[in-house]
């Protein structure tokens, strides 16, 4: 540096000055740099991170398909339904067996001066037993007093009732026009065997060879048979297979809609039935 001149040596400082500079300015540049492109991936980092959370929350909130409301409806009202139904079922066994007293009570006399008519007016038992099918297909002895002769279905085998029947005996078609000789089925109320409401039980039998007949003939056979039913309210006497068909309709209609409403009106019109002697044989 001794050798240089002083204007030379003004120019070498300037010139490292500038180096080192530049130096400096670059360094501070790329650490700038590198602190941005950290801070911005970063960011971007924690932008995806809140995105995932939305998504995840707007899942787990997110309203359910119109489809899965409806089946989730109509599974809580389909219980409902069921429990309704068998807690009546429960209150329907109680109210037949209450009936069922106060009917053997109330009808007591009536009941004695039947048995003293059937008695005397003819020979043979004061009452007829009669197999018949229940609820589940369970066979029970169905009990009516006695209307026709004790060989009536000797040569004939089976047979519906006709409306002027030979084999009455002679208050056997009072008996049947006032149904009074269906009083002794009350004992198979208190049994267990039938209810007071229900679709009239019938002999195996016939059973047997309506449900090849008739498509759905066995559902009437998913509730306990009853004394009086929706059939035997609305429909006339069965004398023909046409006349069946109709009644079952009537039956498996009940079984839809059996509720307390539905047994109220049968109650009621059964005294109206009874009373006009409608669709007696």
């Amino acid at each position: 540096m001794g050798y240089l001149s002083k204007k030379e040596r003004k120019i070498i400082i300037g010139v490292l000055v500038l180096i080192v500079s530049a130096f400096v300015v670059s360094t501070a540049w790329a650490a700038l740099t590198l602190i941005d492109t950290k801070e911005i991936q970063a960011g971007e980092n924690l932008r995806a991170g809140v995105m995932a959370v939305e998504q995840t929350v707007k899942a787990k909130t997110r309203a359910p398909e119109p489809s899965t409301l409806v089946l989730f409806g109509s599974g809580i009202l389909g219980m409902f339904v069921s429990f309704v139904r068998k807690t009546y079922i429960m209150a329907k066994r109680v109210f037949d067996v209450v009936i069922s007293v106060i009917a053997v009570i109330v009808l007591s006399p009536l009941f004695i001066v039947t048995a003293l008519l059937v008695k005397c007016t003819s020979k043979g038992s004061i009452f007829y037993k009669q197999t018949r099918v229940g609820k589940d297909w369970k066979l029970f002895d169905m009990y009516k007093f006695r209307t026709m002769r004790v060989d009536a279905e000797k040569l004939t085998g089976p047979v519906w009732a006709a409306e002027n029947d030979s084999r009455l005996i002679p208050v056997g078609k009072f008996l049947r026009k006032t149904h009074i000789d269906e009083i002794p089925q009350f004992f198979n109320i208190l049994r267990g065997d039938m209810s007071f409401i229900g679709p009239r039980p019938e002999r195996p039998l016939f059973v047997e060879k309506l449900k090849k007949e008739i498509c759905g003939y066995e559902k009437r056979l998913q509730v306990k048979p009853g004394l009086t039913g929706l059939a035997q309210v609305w429909n006339r006497y069965d004398e023909t297979i046409h006349d069946v068909r109709k009644k079952i309709k009537y039956d498996i209609l009940y079984i839809k809609r059996m509720c307390l409403w539905t047994d109220l009106r049968i109650f009621l019109r059964t005294f109206r039935v009874v009373f006009t002697g409608e669709g007696a044989r």
